[in-house]
């Protein structure tokens, strides 16, 4: 798929089938994610890839946010790398994996995955039933799947976009 094509057909799919991914399929996704730039290329992301039947019943009672799919990515940001950049107050460690998760979901697009991109859910729960170490910070889910037949964007939230001239400023404010 063309690069503004994957851009403008992205969407949150909110129904997937209950077809697997092929492993092939997910390994060129999370490639994609292997692959994004992090400050000082420290790579914080550490994603965990649940898909056994028994890994997404752990999921369920942490979020209302799974709708099915497949996989469900554990996005989390290991703060043992370092992540405070000398001279610099700000946190980049969870930048980085939104940067990876963002070329995870766009990779999805190009090989017709969907994906969806989740901030409810319960950190503890998931952290102890996944038995993830205190050092890595669950920044996001994010379920994998093929769209539903029917799984259409949300019109109101996909279509809308502000215009161009509300968002970006050349020069000054």
């Amino acid at each position: 798929m063309e690069f503004q094509q994957v851009i403008r057909t992205r969407y949150s799919v909110r129904k997937f089938k209950d077809t697997p991914i092929p492993s092939e399929v997910l390994t060129r996704i999370l490639k994609a994610g292997q692959l994004a730039p992090s400050a000082c290329n420290r790579q914080p992301q550490r994603i965990l890839v649940a898909q056994s039947a028994e890994a997404l019943e752990k999921i369920r009672p942490c979020t209302p946010c799974h709708f099915g799919a497949p996989v469900v990515l554990l996005a989390c940001c290991d703060r043992s790398t370092g992540e405070e950049i000398v001279g610099s107050e700000r946190d980049f460690g969870r930048v980085d994996v939104s940067i990876a998760l963002t070329q995870i979901m766009l990779a999805a697009t190009d090989l017709g995955v969907g994906s969806l991109w989740v901030g409810m859910f319960e950190p503890q729960k998931l952290r102890k039933a996944f038995r993830i170490p205190e050092q890595y910070e669950i920044v996001s889910l994010m379920p994998l799947g093929y769209p539903a037949d029917d799984a259409v964007p949300n019109p109101r939230m996909h279509d809308v976009r502000e215009p161009l001239d509300h968002t970006v400023f050349y020069d000054t404010f």
